[in-house]
């Protein structure tokens, strides 16, 4: 089963029987082997360019938490955080939880778990459910999860790296005090701009995001290497002795600070969710090589400055950066922020894509800005909501101290998910027993909860927002795929089986039409409702007749020799499977053209496309309740035009129209 083309032209993309399931055959065993990445293989100058390109893509996020990071963890501790104990504990905390979840989890352990070189809650979810070998509904919904959790980050990260860096400027040298009024109008100024200039694409300087930020982790690595002889003491921070110890003595307030701890590995699923961008050696090499040692000097630089100097834990980041150089570093963190934000919005837009193609949202106008790179895509109705929700949070909250309350949640549930996903990865496609499943994910598993459980303290103080946000898209997702799927099923119900309908018109032949007919439909098995409208209406049958469907695969890309699968029934009509990744853009006249190989007659000058118009009607009696029906309708209402989605020319469609009731 899979996620299907609809009758409807404002119907949903997939029928919504199995969301997260792709087409495989039937009796064909699952391929377990990732696809090479890119940058995996080839050429020296190649892996380099991969490497310096993730840095920017990748660790945008993770890069700009030592803005805040230890500042609000600090913020929490007895007697002000400015205390030795204090200060060698949380820097304890923040490289243990670099080593183990960034390092360990993400690095090691979940970036072998991918689905043909792809990562992210979603191609976790397909993989899941490939390797289950049907659709799960517990597996489902821990992606839905996943999935909405990660919009959640997506509104929230690029209010707080933007104003943290911008809050530079209160201690900045001699104009400090009189550009601080100006703080919050000059961050949503830059944060309008960023969105703003989506629509034209990224790909012009996203080759300038990782040069920029890899000078920005050379500084970051510059600046707490320039403070660790403040304190040479602070390398006893290397034992977990110290975090463990800070945990204890501070009881309940200590498993709160575990909640600003965690704010410096914020950014970490990137490296799962990129990874089909550059692949998994060039990301670990970045790493490894520059990101990790920079983050852990400067965290470590940070503390032996507060060490020496307790005062500085109100700010420690910008009390270590030298007068000389401070605007210097207050431009290129500012830089670093906006790209750590970009990274973020693009990945909103290929999280999209994804759902769409796996039936978990209706059609949305996606639009290509580069010819060349088919990653480049744009969701203007994403951007806008995106763009809406972090504006609103910075006028809300108009601090990064605040933000800073909301900031977690949403990646530790996100975090968590692509935990238990693993589980059925590590069981059905890596073969292990229980108790190896165990050893290694039920200490990961409970990393997470304890985070999870700590960042579940700031509610009260902001963090229901994204709690909200997500709970309010995973309802649009389920009540899509349901709506879909009842959608779908009275349609079968109503439907005559083709079969039966080539025998009718054998019995009775009608007027015949010249050239080709393409139906649109989601079951190759039935009659689709266009085909009998027109029968009906205008009472004839073309020349050439084919039944088509556009179905996603559990997979990120289908190899254009598995593009076109083509079933000839009779003379009359033929059944053709059109199958995309769900990281791909369905185009229907350039994947027929590929069938001409096949032996079909494709000239689109000479070819009509019938698609089905339905128009829902709410039910109370049946289905979903009444306030959720109303919903799938308006999502309905809004899906983008197939004629659009599909890439079919506007002057070769007919829509015939029916209603029906969910």
């Amino acid at each position: 089963m899979a996620s299907e083309a609809s009758d409807a032209s404002t119907a949903p993309a997939g029928d919504g029987s199995n969301p997260g399931a792709g087409a495989q055959e039937p009796g064909k065993p699952a391929e377990t082997a990732a696809a090479p990445a890119n940058g995996d293989h080839g050429h020296h100058g190649k892996f380099w360019g991969l490497v310096i390109g993730s840095i920017g893509v990748v660790f945008g996020d993770i890069g700009t938490s030592p803005l805040y990071a230890m500042r609000e963890a600090l913020a929490h501790s007895r007697r002000g955080g400015g205390g030795e104990e204090a200060v060698l504990g949380v820097v304890s905390l923040v490289i243990w939880a670099l080593t183990l979840i960034v390092t360990v989890k993400y690095v090691i352990f979940l970036m072998r778990a991918d689905n043909k070189g792809e990562g992210g809650t979603l191609a976790l979810m397909a993989l899941a459910n490939r390797a289950l070998g049907r659709r799960n509904v517990v597996v489902f919904l821990l992606g839905v999860v996943g999935a909405a959790l990660f919009y959640g980050d997506g509104i929230i990260t690029p209010a707080i790296s933007v104003l943290s860096a911008v809050e530079g400027i209160k201690d900045a040298p001699a104009v400090g005090h009189l550009l601080t009024p100006y703080i919050l109008p000059m961050s949503a100024a830059i944060l309008v701009g960023l969105f703003m200039v989506q629509a034209r694409g990224t790909h012009r300087v996203a080759a300038l995001f990782g040069p920029v930020t890899a000078v920005w982790f050379l500084v970051l690595g510059a600046l707490g290497l320039y403070h660790l002889s403040d304190d040479w003491s602070i390398f006893r921070a290397f034992s977990p002795f110290y975090g463990v110890k800070f945990l204890f003595d501070n009881g309940f307030l200590g498993f709160v600070i575990l909640g600003s701890v965690f704010l410096a590995v914020t950014g970490a699923e990137a490296l799962y969710a990129d990874m089909g961008h550059f692949g998994k050696k060039p990301i670990r090499m970045a790493w490894i090589g520059l990101v990790f040692p920079c983050l852990a000097l400067n965290y470590l630089g940070q503390g032996a400055l507060i060490l020496d100097n307790p005062g500085a834990r109100h700010n420690p980041f910008w009390e270590m950066v030298p007068t000389v150089v401070y605007w210097p570093v207050l431009v290129l963190a500012t830089a670093a922020t906006v790209i750590a934000s970009q990274a973020v919005i693009t990945g909103a837009f290929s999280l999209t894509q994804q759902a769409v193609q796996l039936g978990l949202l209706p059609r949305l106008d996606i639009k290509r800005t580069s010819e060349t790179q088919s990653g480049q895509i744009f969701v203007p109705q994403i951007n806008n909501f995106l763009m809406v929700g972090v504006l609103v949070l910075l006028f809300t909250f108009q601090d990064s101290h605040k933000l800073a309350s909301a900031y977690g949640i949403a990646v530790t549930g996100a975090m968590f998910v692509d935990t238990l996903l693993a589980v059925v990865i590590v069981r059905k496609f890596w073969n292990w027993n229980w108790l190896q499943t165990c050893a290694l994910l039920v200490p990961l598993g409970l990393l997470d909860l304890v985070f999870i459980s700590s960042n579940l303290l700031k509610i009260p103080d902001g963090a229901w927002l994204p709690l909200l946000l997500g709970l309010g898209l995973v309802i649009l997702m389920w009540t899509w795929t349901r709506g879909s799927q009842i959608l779908s099923d009275k349609t079968r119900r109503e439907a005559v089986p083709l079969l039966d309908l080539i025998e009718m018109l054998r019995a009775r032949p009608p007027h015949r039409a010249q050239g080709t007919a393409i139906f649109l439909t989601s079951d190759l098995d039935m009659a689709p409702v266009a085909l009998m409208h027109n029968l009906k209406h205008n009472k004839v049958l073309h020349e050439k007749n084919v039944v088509l469907t556009v179905r996603t695969a559990e997979t990120p890309r289908v190899a254009e020799g598995d593009r076109v699968r083509i079933e000839v029934v009779n003379e009359d009509f033929r059944k053709v499977v059109l199958t995309y990744g769900f990281m791909e853009s369905p185009n229907v006249p350039k994947a027929l053209g590929v069938g001409r190989k096949l032996g079909l007659k494709f000239d689109i000058m000479s070819t009509s496309f019938f698609l089905g118009r339905r128009s829902v009607v709410p039910s109370a009696n049946a289905g979903m309740p009444l306030w959720q029906d109303n919903l799938f309708i308006f999502l309905l209402k809004n899906a983008a035009n197939p004629t659009e989605f599909f890439r079919i020319p506007p002057g070769r469609v007919v829509e015939m129209g029916a209603q029906v009731t969910v």
